[in-house]
């Protein structure tokens, strides 16, 4: 499994508090472990979204990515509360 982060992932890692950093860092790792982890909440996204899939770094924290087509790179292009990203 490959990890890869956008530009807009990375700024909004790097405006997160440092407990949250850590929180998504862990999130990270448990993803790497598996990916359906009930505590990652894993689930795919409609709308604006559609195509993307959303797993929870922990209370209202959430990570956005999308898979490529090898299916075995995960791109991670948000990170930030839901209210942020779903409004």
């Amino acid at each position: 499994m490959i990890l890869e982060f956008s530009k807009a992932y990375q700024k909004d890692f790097d405006k997160l508090q440092l407990n949250k950093q850590a929180r998504v860092q862990a999130c990270l790792r448990t993803f790497l472990i598996n990916p359906d982890t009930p505590s990652l909440r894993r689930h795919a996204l409609k709308g604006e979204w559609l195509g993307y899939t959303s797993i929870s770094a922990g209370g209202d924290l959430r990570l956005l990515y999308k898979e490529k087509n090898d299916n075995i790179t995960f791109v991670f292009v948000r990170v930030s509360t839901h209210s942020d990203l779903f409004g």
